[in-house]
C-alpha cells in the first residue's frame, strides 16, 4: 500500500486558505501574500490539464510556477479527459507540489460547456474516472476537490455524499450553487450537513468552507460556529491584503505602505512575466492597494488610465 504524504494533517489549525483565482493568484501575487501574511495553504491558478498536453502547453505550464516559501502549495487543475488528469498528476508530482486539487465548481459558461468545472456535478461517472486517474498518476500526493453545494439547486446530500465517498484528504465547498454564481449570500448553514456527512462517510477528510468571508475574525467565527476545519477566502483579499495575518487583523495601513507593496508587485510582475502576460491584468490588483484612504477612488482612476509599465511607474514615482 502506497503511503500518502498528507501535509493536510500536519498544518496548524484554524486553516485559512487563499482561494485559487484565475489571473489573480499567480506566482507573483502569492509571493506578495507571503510577504504580508501567509495563509495556511496556497493554491495555483486554475490550470487546464487538457491544455497542458496540447498546443497550449507553454502558456499553461507557467501557472505551475511556485517558490519554496509558498509551501505547502497545491496545484489546482481542471479538464474533462481522465487520461490528461493522469499525465498532469504525474507532472505535478515531478514538479514537487505538496498536493493536487481538482476544480469541480467553476460555473463559467465556457468551462461548463466543455463538461468541466461545475458540469462534473452532473456527471458522477466521469467524476469517478477523473479522481481515479489523478490518484493513479500521483498515488503518494494528497488529493482534494473544490466544488459547490449543487448545480441548479442545493444537492448537499446527493452530490457531496458522492464526493466524500472518493476518500479525499480535503474538500473545499463554496457554499453556493453554480447557478447562484456569487450573487446570493453563501449558505453557511449547509456546512453543518456537510460535516455530518463527512463524519459518517469519510472521517479523515478535512472540510474547508468558502463564501463571503471578509476578515480574519469572521473566518474564526465561521470555524467555531459551523465546525469546518478551515476557511478559504477569495474576494476578501481585495478588501484586506493582510486578511490572513492575525497580528495585522483590523490594523490600518496608510497610502505610502500600500504603494510600496504595489510597486514591488508591479516590478515583480514585469520581471517574471515580461511580455507573456497582458499589462492590463495588473490592473486587477489596483483595488487591493488603492483603497480605504482619502482620495483613493480618484487615484485608482488615474492608475486605471495607465496604458503601459512606463506610465504606471511614472505615476508611482510622482506619488513617492
Amino acid at each position: 500500500m502506497i503511503k500518502i504524504k498528507n501535509f493536510w494533517q500536519n498544518i496548524k489549525q484554524p486553516l485559512l486558505i487563499l482561494a485559487p483565482m484565475d489571473d489573480v493568484t499567480d506566482y507573483v501575487f502569492r509571493e506578495i501574500i507571503c510577504d504580508v501574511g501567509k495563509p495556511s495553504v496556497l493554491f495555483t491558478e486554475f490550470t487546464n490539464c487538457d491544455a497542458l498536453f496540447s498546443a497550449g502547453r507553454e502558456k499553461q505550464i507557467t501557472r505551475l510556477k511556485y517558490s519554496e516559501r509558498q509551501r505547502p502549495v497545491v496545484a489546482q487543475i481542471w479538464g474533462s479527459n481522465p487520461i490528461n488528469y493522469f499525465k498532469t498528476a504525474q507532472l505535478i508530482k515531478e514538479l514537487g507540489f505538496d498536493g493536487i486539487d481538482i476544480n469541480m465548481g467553476c460555473p463559467d459558461r465556457t468551462v461548463v460547456k466543455n463538461k468541466c468545472g461545475a458540469a462534473l456535478m452532473k456527471n458522477h461517472a466521469l467524476t469517478a474516472e477523473i479522481v481515479n486517474a489523478a490518484r493513479e498518476g500521483a498515488p503518494n500526493l494528497p488529493l482534494s476537490i473544490k466544488t459547490r453545494i449543487g448545480f441548479n439547486n442545493i444537492e448537499t446530500e446527493t452530490w457531496l455524499s458522492f464526493v466524500l465517498q472518493c476518500r479525499l484528504e480535503a474538500l473545499t465547498v463554496h457554499l453556493r450553487t453554480a447557478k447562484e454564481l456569487s450573487k446570493t449570500p453563501a449558505h453557511w448553514e449547509e456546512s453543518l450537513k456537510i460535516i455530518d456527512l463527512r463524519n459518517s462517510l469519510s472521517p479523515n477528510t478535512l472540510i474547508i468552507g468558502n463564501g463571503d468571508v471578509k476578515s480574519y475574525q469572521e473566518a474564526e467565527i465561521k470555524i467555531k460556529n459551523y465546525g469546518v476545519d478551515g476557511v478559504m477566502i477569495g474576494r476578501g483579499v481585495f478588501n484586506d491584503l493582510w486578511i490572513f495575518s492575525k497580528e495585522s487583523n483590523n490594523k490600518e495601513h496608510n497610502m505610502n505602505e500600500m504603494l510600496i507593496i504595489m510597486r514591488k508587485h508591479v516590478d515583480m510582475f514585469k520581471e517574471v512575466w515580461r511580455d507573456s502576460k497582458n499589462f492590463n491584468i495588473m490592473k486587477k490588483f489596483f483595488k487591493v492597494y488603492i483603497n480605504n484612504f482619502p482620495g483613493a477612488a480618484k487615484l485608482r482612476e488615474n492608475f486605471m488610465n495607465c496604458r503601459n509599465y512606463e506610465e504606471l511607474n511614472k505615476l508611482l514615482i510622482s506619488l513617492f
